[in-house]
């Protein structure tokens, strides 16, 4: 059966270059959908989704005229509904593969269409201004979207056009193309038997115990899916809460609660820490670097060159929070942590939070972290359990008790 290959365009402005991509998907043996996002004058070329359906399917009760002067209204609400109408396609099996085209508010449109589809759906978005400063990240978001840089605008077909037409057709077609094993459920679809996913936040400072559990939960029959959390910890937010694919949490690195609080470098929205226990799945907390904080440089206080820091490199200083800032994020931890509806454990090192805090580094001072626990254990409910583990977080010792810890919560379901 052909492939279907859904294209997001504006037809009233990008139909020229629109006609040649279906063209070349349908040479390399695809079928084409095309759903328009247009916001300005009349399509110039039919669609299969026209920009009156992709309106209804927002806001019903609102037509163009309503929005005549209102573009970035018409724009966010082009956006909701070129998403469900995207969603519906996969859901009809109408939909392996999509691509966008455009500049600056194409972009932005067409991959805020494609980020309704799940993970592993093929996603190419083929932009003029991809290296555009500050636009880049706000493209694919926490979403697996792959940007192509066209270099020249769209603007009308050319030779050269053309060869970037040609080769995002090919890419797109090939990505489609390609078996994919990647199944979206936590169990077992089609009678294929997956096995269970377990998400895990980590940063270098915990490496050593990241691949210790890595390696023994490997042996124990779980896939273990690792998150960055230098800010891809929230698209596992979004995975846990949208696509429901995992079956338990370790955190290891929870420290961008604490950076949402204080303006650091590594904050991922304000609902950190809360989607595995909206969902009742079990969690597993550590406290990877949550005693340290990356205020941006161009944000410093006087008073942050006084504490105790780690300069990673000329752009990244981790400094130590202050004992009312432990305090604050420790009643955050909390207040997240007693919604949850699933079994969660707290495993906390005695001897340091990660590999740059331990005892002879200038960072290391276990007194201030007892703050963070006490308060923790004043604040959480009295059937979420804090381990202390007299050790530092990447001794042998401590990832033992954190895979202790997963059994447990594991066992408790």
């Amino acid at each position: 059966m052909n492939k279907t290959i859904v294209i997001v365009s504006t037809l009233d402005t990008k139909a020229e270059e629109t006609k040649y991509l279906r063209e070349q998907i349908e040479k390399l043996g695809c079928n084409v959908l095309i759903i328009d996002v247009g916001t300005g004058g009349q399509p110039a070329m039919p669609s299969d989704v026209t920009r009156e359906e992709v309106l209804a399917a927002a806001d019903p009760d609102i037509s163009f005229k309503d929005l005549e002067g209102d573009r970035p209204r018409l724009s966010q609400l082009m956006v909701a509904g070129g998403g469900k109408k995207a969603r519906e396609l996969y859901e009809l099996n109408r939909l392996d593969g999509i691509v966008g085209i455009g500049g600056a508010t194409s972009s932005l449109m067409a991959t805020g269409v494609m980020s309704a589809l799940p993970f592993g759906v093929p996603k190419l978005m083929v932009s003029s201004v991809a290296a555009a400063r500050g636009l880049a990240t706000r493209y694919f978001g926490t979403s697996d979207i792959s940007i192509m840089h066209s270099v020249i605008d769209f603007t009308t077909l050319s030779d050269l056009m053309n060869d970037v037409l040609d080769r995002a057709a090919g890419s797109i077609v090939g990505m489609a193309m390609m078996e994919r094993e990647y199944v979206a459920t936590a169990g077992d679809e089609a009678g294929k038997q997956v096995k269970p996913r377990v998400a895990m936040t980590l940063l270098s400072f915990c490496e050593k115990c990241a691949t210790h559990l890595w390696e023994q939960m490997e042996k124990e029959g779980y896939q273990v899916i690792g998150y960055s959390a230098a800010g891809a910890d929230k698209a596992m937010e979004e995975m846990i809460e949208k696509e429901g694919i995992f079956s338990a949490v370790i955190d290891l690195a929870p420290g961008a609660v604490g950076e949402e609080l204080f303006g650091g470098t590594r904050a991922a929205g304000p609902h950190r820490m809360e989607a595995a226990g909206n969902a009742g799945i079990p969690q597993v907390i550590a406290p990877c670097i949550v005693n340290l904080m990356t205020p941006p440089k161009t944000k410093y206080k006087p008073e942050y060159y006084e504490r105790k820091r780690y300069d990673l490199d000329k752009y990244r200083s981790y400094i130590r929070l202050s004992t009312e800032e432990l305090v604050t994020v420790a009643k955050e931890f909390a207040k997240k942590l007693n919604q949850a509806k699933g079994p969660v454990k707290v495993v906390i090192p005695t001897k340091g939070w990660s590999g740059i805090d331990g005892e002879g580094t200038v960072l290391y001072d276990p007194e201030e972290d007892r703050i963070f626990v006490k308060e923790l254990r004043k604040q959480l409910r009295d059937d979420i359990e804090v381990k202390e583990v007299e050790a530092n977080m990447e001794d042998p010792l401590f990832a033992e008790e954190v895979l202790k810890a997963f059994r447990d919560v594991m066992s408790a379901l």
